[in-house]
Protein backbone atom coordinates (compact mmCIF):
# COMPACT_ATOMS: atom_id res chain seq x y z
CA UNK A 1 0.00 0.00 0.00
CA UNK A 2 2.90 2.36 0.86
CA UNK A 3 4.61 1.67 -2.23
CA UNK A 4 1.45 2.11 -3.97
CA UNK A 5 1.15 5.75 -2.46
CA UNK A 6 4.49 6.21 -3.15
CA UNK A 7 4.09 5.31 -7.17
CA UNK A 8 0.57 7.68 -6.90
CA UNK A 9 2.53 10.74 -5.52
CA UNK A 10 5.66 10.28 -7.96
CA UNK A 11 3.51 10.29 -10.97
CA UNK A 12 1.12 13.18 -10.03
CA UNK A 13 4.25 15.42 -9.59
CA UNK A 14 5.67 14.05 -12.21
CA UNK A 15 2.06 14.94 -14.55
CA UNK A 16 2.30 18.57 -13.32
CA UNK A 17 5.76 19.49 -14.15
CA UNK A 18 5.22 17.71 -17.38
CA UNK A 19 2.24 20.30 -17.86
CA UNK A 20 3.85 23.49 -16.41
CA UNK A 21 6.95 22.71 -18.46
CA UNK A 22 5.03 21.89 -21.81
CA UNK A 23 2.73 25.14 -21.33
CA UNK A 24 5.81 27.62 -20.88
CA UNK A 25 7.69 26.29 -23.96
CA UNK A 26 4.71 26.01 -25.63
CA UNK A 27 3.89 29.17 -25.10
CA UNK A 28 6.35 31.81 -25.93
CA UNK A 29 6.82 35.06 -24.66
CA UNK A 30 6.84 38.24 -26.99
CA UNK A 31 8.33 40.92 -24.87
CA UNK A 32 9.12 43.48 -24.90
CA UNK A 33 5.53 44.99 -26.47
CA UNK A 34 3.68 48.16 -27.02
CA UNK A 35 0.55 48.49 -28.17
CA UNK A 36 -1.73 52.14 -27.93
CA UNK A 37 -5.09 53.57 -29.36
CA UNK A 38 -5.87 54.86 -32.94
CA UNK A 39 -3.39 55.94 -35.94
CA UNK A 40 -1.56 58.35 -33.39
CA UNK A 41 0.16 55.12 -31.57
CA UNK A 42 2.41 54.85 -34.46
CA UNK A 43 4.39 57.83 -33.23
CA UNK A 44 3.56 57.04 -29.61
CA UNK A 45 4.85 53.44 -29.45
CA UNK A 46 8.14 54.67 -30.65
CA UNK A 47 8.67 56.90 -27.99
CA UNK A 48 7.61 53.81 -25.69
CA UNK A 49 9.87 51.03 -28.22
CA UNK A 50 13.05 53.90 -27.45
CA UNK A 51 12.53 52.93 -23.48
CA UNK A 52 11.67 49.01 -23.82
CA UNK A 53 14.16 48.33 -26.17
CA UNK A 54 16.91 49.58 -23.98
CA UNK A 55 15.80 47.33 -21.13
CA UNK A 56 13.41 49.90 -19.97
CA UNK A 57 11.04 49.24 -17.50
CA UNK A 58 7.05 49.39 -18.93
CA UNK A 59 6.20 52.34 -16.56
CA UNK A 60 8.66 54.75 -18.77
CA UNK A 61 7.78 53.71 -21.42
CA UNK A 62 3.73 54.14 -21.66
CA UNK A 63 4.64 57.66 -19.50
CA UNK A 64 7.16 58.63 -22.58
CA UNK A 65 4.73 57.04 -25.49
CA UNK A 66 1.99 59.10 -24.85
CA UNK A 67 3.43 62.18 -23.99
CA UNK A 68 4.36 62.53 -27.89
CA UNK A 69 0.56 62.57 -28.35
CA UNK A 70 -0.29 64.97 -25.16
CA UNK A 71 2.72 67.47 -27.18
CA UNK A 72 0.84 67.06 -30.72
CA UNK A 73 -1.63 70.33 -31.85
CA UNK A 74 -4.34 68.42 -32.45
CA UNK A 75 -8.16 68.41 -31.35
CA UNK A 76 -8.24 65.32 -29.67
CA UNK A 77 -5.79 64.95 -27.31
CA UNK A 78 -3.79 67.54 -25.15
CA UNK A 79 -3.98 71.45 -24.65
CA UNK A 80 -4.47 71.41 -28.56
CA UNK A 81 -7.09 69.97 -28.34
CA UNK A 82 -11.21 70.90 -28.59
CA UNK A 83 -12.61 72.68 -25.37
CA UNK A 84 -15.46 72.23 -23.16
CA UNK A 85 -18.92 74.15 -23.98
CA UNK A 86 -17.57 76.71 -22.38
CA UNK A 87 -14.74 77.01 -24.19
CA UNK A 88 -12.06 75.97 -21.67
CA UNK A 89 -9.98 72.35 -22.69
CA UNK A 90 -9.16 70.01 -19.26
CA UNK A 91 -7.30 67.07 -19.21
CA UNK A 92 -7.08 63.83 -17.69
CA UNK A 93 -4.63 61.03 -17.76
CA UNK A 94 -4.04 57.78 -15.31
CA UNK A 95 -1.16 55.71 -15.30
CA UNK A 96 -0.83 51.92 -13.24
CA UNK A 97 2.21 49.85 -13.08
CA UNK A 98 3.00 46.19 -12.40
CA UNK A 99 2.85 47.14 -8.47
CA UNK A 100 -0.36 48.20 -8.89
CA UNK A 101 0.42 51.53 -7.58
CA UNK A 102 -1.57 54.09 -9.92
CA UNK A 103 -2.11 57.99 -10.16
CA UNK A 104 -4.60 59.56 -11.76
CA UNK A 105 -5.75 63.39 -12.87
CA UNK A 106 -8.93 64.85 -13.76
CA UNK A 107 -10.03 68.02 -14.90
CA UNK A 108 -6.91 69.09 -15.06
CA UNK A 109 -6.23 72.95 -16.77
CA UNK A 110 -3.20 74.69 -18.69
CA UNK A 111 -0.58 71.27 -17.84
CA UNK A 112 1.23 70.20 -20.95
CA UNK A 113 1.27 66.65 -19.69
CA UNK A 114 -1.03 65.55 -17.73
CA UNK A 115 0.15 61.93 -17.79
CA UNK A 116 3.30 62.97 -16.22
CA UNK A 117 1.51 65.15 -13.20
CA UNK A 118 -0.61 61.53 -12.48
CA UNK A 119 2.46 59.53 -12.24
CA UNK A 120 3.66 62.35 -9.20
CA UNK A 121 0.20 61.65 -7.60
CA UNK A 122 1.42 58.02 -8.02
CA UNK A 123 4.86 58.38 -6.52
CA UNK A 124 4.45 61.25 -4.19
CA UNK A 125 1.41 61.53 -2.88
CA UNK A 126 -0.87 58.95 -0.76
CA UNK A 127 -3.75 59.37 -2.90
CA UNK A 128 -4.68 58.06 -6.34
CA UNK A 129 -6.53 61.14 -7.84
CA UNK A 130 -6.47 64.32 -7.98
CA UNK A 131 -9.04 66.98 -9.85
CA UNK A 132 -9.80 70.49 -11.11
CA UNK A 133 -7.78 73.13 -8.85
CA UNK A 134 -6.24 70.80 -6.27
CA UNK A 135 -4.71 69.06 -9.18
CA UNK A 136 -3.08 72.42 -11.18
CA UNK A 137 -2.01 73.37 -7.67
CA UNK A 138 -0.10 69.96 -7.36
CA UNK A 139 1.15 69.72 -10.66
CA UNK A 140 2.60 73.37 -10.17
CA UNK A 141 4.08 72.75 -7.01
CA UNK A 142 5.98 69.95 -8.69
CA UNK A 143 7.14 72.27 -10.98
CA UNK A 144 5.14 72.07 -13.89
CA UNK A 145 4.45 75.28 -15.93
CA UNK A 146 1.33 77.10 -16.64
CA UNK A 147 0.92 76.95 -20.09
CA UNK A 148 -1.24 79.94 -21.43
CA UNK A 149 -5.23 79.80 -21.23
CA UNK A 150 -5.79 80.05 -24.91
CA UNK A 151 -7.16 77.64 -27.86
CA UNK A 152 -4.90 76.14 -30.47
CA UNK A 153 -5.86 77.51 -33.81
CA UNK A 154 -7.90 74.52 -35.16
CA UNK A 155 -9.32 74.38 -31.50
CA UNK A 156 -10.49 77.80 -32.12
CA UNK A 157 -12.02 76.86 -35.29
CA UNK A 158 -13.54 74.14 -34.49
CA UNK A 159 -15.16 75.56 -31.64
CA UNK A 160 -16.37 78.80 -33.28
CA UNK A 161 -18.13 76.67 -36.00
CA UNK A 162 -19.88 74.42 -33.12
CA UNK A 163 -21.30 77.96 -31.85
CA UNK A 164 -22.85 78.96 -35.25
CA UNK A 165 -25.47 76.19 -34.69
CA UNK A 166 -25.33 75.70 -30.35
CA UNK A 167 -26.68 77.21 -27.24
CA UNK A 168 -25.44 76.96 -24.02
CA UNK A 169 -28.44 74.96 -23.26
CA UNK A 170 -28.83 71.67 -21.25
CA UNK A 171 -30.78 68.64 -22.33
CA UNK A 172 -31.10 65.65 -20.41
CA UNK A 173 -29.70 62.58 -22.27
CA UNK A 174 -27.96 64.87 -25.05
CA UNK A 175 -25.11 62.62 -25.67
CA UNK A 176 -27.71 60.30 -26.98
CA UNK A 177 -29.25 62.19 -29.33
CA UNK A 178 -28.30 63.33 -33.18
CA UNK A 179 -27.72 67.26 -32.40
CA UNK A 180 -25.27 69.26 -33.15
CA UNK A 181 -24.52 69.55 -29.75
CA UNK A 182 -23.82 65.80 -28.78
CA UNK A 183 -20.46 65.25 -27.08
CA UNK A 184 -20.43 61.42 -28.59
CA UNK A 185 -17.81 60.40 -30.62
CA UNK A 186 -19.04 61.21 -33.88
CA UNK A 187 -18.59 59.43 -37.30
CA UNK A 188 -16.92 61.46 -39.62
CA UNK A 189 -16.91 61.08 -43.90
CA UNK A 190 -14.46 58.67 -44.11
CA UNK A 191 -15.72 56.59 -41.85
CA UNK A 192 -13.18 56.95 -38.96
CA UNK A 193 -14.25 57.87 -35.63
CA UNK A 194 -13.84 62.04 -34.09
CA UNK A 195 -11.96 60.41 -31.00
CA UNK A 196 -10.10 62.05 -27.87
CA UNK A 197 -7.99 59.62 -26.23
CA UNK A 198 -4.94 57.43 -26.08
CA UNK A 199 -4.25 54.57 -24.29
CA UNK A 200 -1.33 52.73 -24.29
CA UNK A 201 -0.04 49.43 -22.22
CA UNK A 202 3.20 47.78 -22.81
CA UNK A 203 4.87 44.75 -21.36
CA UNK A 204 8.68 45.35 -20.40
CA UNK A 205 11.69 43.17 -21.22
CA UNK A 206 11.93 41.92 -17.09
CA UNK A 207 8.16 40.54 -18.04
CA UNK A 208 6.41 43.61 -16.13
CA UNK A 209 3.44 45.37 -17.61
CA UNK A 210 1.99 49.20 -17.21
CA UNK A 211 -0.41 51.54 -18.79
CA UNK A 212 -0.74 54.82 -19.22
CA UNK A 213 -4.21 56.16 -20.55
CA UNK A 214 -4.64 60.36 -21.60
CA UNK A 215 -7.70 62.27 -22.75
CA UNK A 216 -8.71 65.93 -23.34
CA UNK A 217 -12.52 64.57 -23.07
CA UNK A 218 -15.26 64.92 -25.60
CA UNK A 219 -15.49 68.20 -27.56
CA UNK A 220 -17.41 70.07 -26.49
CA UNK A 221 -18.68 68.41 -23.18
CA UNK A 222 -20.80 69.96 -20.55
CA UNK A 223 -18.22 71.70 -18.26
CA UNK A 224 -17.24 69.29 -15.41
CA UNK A 225 -17.90 65.66 -17.40
CA UNK A 226 -15.07 63.62 -16.56
CA UNK A 227 -15.35 60.28 -18.25
CA UNK A 228 -13.36 56.76 -17.97
CA UNK A 229 -9.84 57.46 -18.90
CA UNK A 230 -8.98 58.60 -15.36
CA UNK A 231 -10.80 56.16 -13.51
CA UNK A 232 -8.66 53.17 -12.59
CA UNK A 233 -11.04 50.20 -13.47
CA UNK A 234 -12.64 51.68 -16.25
CA UNK A 235 -10.21 53.60 -18.77
CA UNK A 236 -7.07 51.18 -17.62
CA UNK A 237 -6.16 48.39 -15.63
CA UNK A 238 -3.38 46.37 -15.17
CA UNK A 239 -2.48 43.22 -12.97
CA UNK A 240 0.57 42.17 -13.27
CA UNK A 241 -0.04 38.35 -13.06
CA UNK A 242 -2.68 38.29 -15.97
CA UNK A 243 -2.64 41.40 -18.41
CA UNK A 244 -3.39 45.29 -19.10
CA UNK A 245 -6.12 46.55 -20.92
CA UNK A 246 -7.20 50.21 -22.15
CA UNK A 247 -10.57 52.00 -23.44
CA UNK A 248 -11.13 54.89 -26.00
CA UNK A 249 -14.73 56.44 -26.88
CA UNK A 250 -17.49 56.57 -25.23
CA UNK A 251 -16.51 56.89 -21.53
CA UNK A 252 -19.75 56.89 -19.84
CA UNK A 253 -20.64 53.08 -21.22
CA UNK A 254 -17.14 52.35 -20.01
CA UNK A 255 -17.60 53.08 -16.76
CA UNK A 256 -21.22 51.52 -16.62
CA UNK A 257 -19.09 47.60 -16.77
CA UNK A 258 -15.67 48.91 -15.32
CA UNK A 259 -14.65 48.18 -18.82
CA UNK A 260 -11.13 47.42 -18.04
CA UNK A 261 -10.84 45.63 -15.16
CA UNK A 262 -13.53 43.84 -16.83
CA UNK A 263 -10.69 43.10 -19.97
CA UNK A 264 -8.24 41.93 -17.65
CA UNK A 265 -10.69 39.44 -15.22
CA UNK A 266 -12.09 37.60 -18.36
CA UNK A 267 -7.95 37.28 -19.50
CA UNK A 268 -7.82 35.77 -16.19
CA UNK A 269 -10.29 33.17 -16.69
CA UNK A 270 -8.46 32.21 -19.78
CA UNK A 271 -9.76 34.36 -22.57
CA UNK A 272 -7.11 35.70 -24.78
CA UNK A 273 -6.78 39.48 -25.24
CA UNK A 274 -8.84 39.61 -28.15
CA UNK A 275 -11.69 37.06 -26.50
CA UNK A 276 -11.79 39.36 -23.71
CA UNK A 277 -12.05 42.41 -25.42
CA UNK A 278 -14.74 41.20 -27.70
CA UNK A 279 -16.45 40.17 -24.30
CA UNK A 280 -16.53 43.17 -22.90
CA UNK A 281 -17.78 45.20 -26.18
CA UNK A 282 -20.63 42.52 -26.15
CA UNK A 283 -21.61 43.23 -22.39
CA UNK A 284 -21.92 47.10 -23.68
CA UNK A 285 -24.30 46.48 -26.53
CA UNK A 286 -26.55 44.17 -24.38
CA UNK A 287 -26.86 47.32 -21.87
CA UNK A 288 -27.47 49.82 -24.30
CA UNK A 289 -29.90 47.48 -26.90
CA UNK A 290 -30.66 49.54 -30.31
CA UNK A 291 -28.75 52.80 -28.65
CA UNK A 292 -25.45 50.41 -29.30
CA UNK A 293 -25.70 51.80 -32.92
CA UNK A 294 -24.95 55.71 -31.80
CA UNK A 295 -21.63 54.95 -30.08
CA UNK A 296 -18.32 53.46 -29.77
CA UNK A 297 -16.27 52.00 -27.67
CA UNK A 298 -13.51 49.65 -28.27
CA UNK A 299 -10.89 48.14 -26.02
CA UNK A 300 -7.17 47.11 -26.31
CA UNK A 301 -5.13 44.12 -24.12
CA UNK A 302 -2.27 42.12 -23.54
CA UNK A 303 -1.06 39.64 -21.90
CA UNK A 304 1.75 38.04 -19.65
CA UNK A 305 2.58 36.24 -22.69
CA UNK A 306 3.35 39.46 -24.94
CA UNK A 307 -0.23 38.13 -26.94
CA UNK A 308 -2.56 41.20 -27.93
CA UNK A 309 -5.84 42.18 -29.00
CA UNK A 310 -8.55 44.45 -29.71
CA UNK A 311 -12.02 44.74 -30.40
CA UNK A 312 -15.14 47.93 -30.64
CA UNK A 313 -18.33 48.49 -31.26
CA UNK A 314 -18.69 49.47 -34.99
CA UNK A 315 -16.03 49.62 -37.62
CA UNK A 316 -13.41 52.75 -37.82
CA UNK A 317 -11.50 51.83 -34.35
CA UNK A 318 -7.56 50.98 -35.35
CA UNK A 319 -4.44 50.27 -32.99
CA UNK A 320 -0.74 50.03 -32.95
CA UNK A 321 1.47 47.29 -32.10
CA UNK A 322 4.93 47.64 -31.74
CA UNK A 323 7.43 44.75 -30.70
CA UNK A 324 10.47 44.92 -33.03
CA UNK A 325 12.90 47.56 -34.26
CA UNK A 326 11.06 46.95 -37.81
CA UNK A 327 7.51 46.01 -36.37
CA UNK A 328 5.62 49.18 -35.45
CA UNK A 329 2.13 48.98 -37.28
CA UNK A 330 -1.66 49.39 -37.42
CA UNK A 331 -4.30 46.83 -36.85
CA UNK A 332 -8.04 47.47 -37.64
CA UNK A 333 -10.34 46.73 -34.64
CA UNK A 334 -12.61 43.90 -35.41
CA UNK A 335 -15.81 45.32 -34.43
CA UNK A 336 -19.06 43.63 -34.32
CA UNK A 337 -22.31 46.31 -35.57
Amino acid sequence: MLQRRRFLQLGSLGLSAFSLTGFRSAAAVRKPIVISTWDTGIAANQAAWNVLSKGGRALDAVEQGVMVTESSLNCCVGLGANPDRDGYVTLDASIMDEHANCGSVAYLERIKHPISVARRVMEKTPHVMLAGSGAQQFAVSEGFPLEPARLSDQAEKEYKKWLEKSEYKPVINIENTKSPTAFAPQKLSDGSWNHDTIGMVALDAAGNLSGSCTTSGMGFKMRGRIGDSPIIGAGLFVDNEVGAATATGQGEDVIRICGSHLVVELMRQGNSPEQACKKAVERIIKIKGSKAKDIQVGFIAINKQGEYGGYCIQKGFSFAVCYADDKNFMVQGKYIL
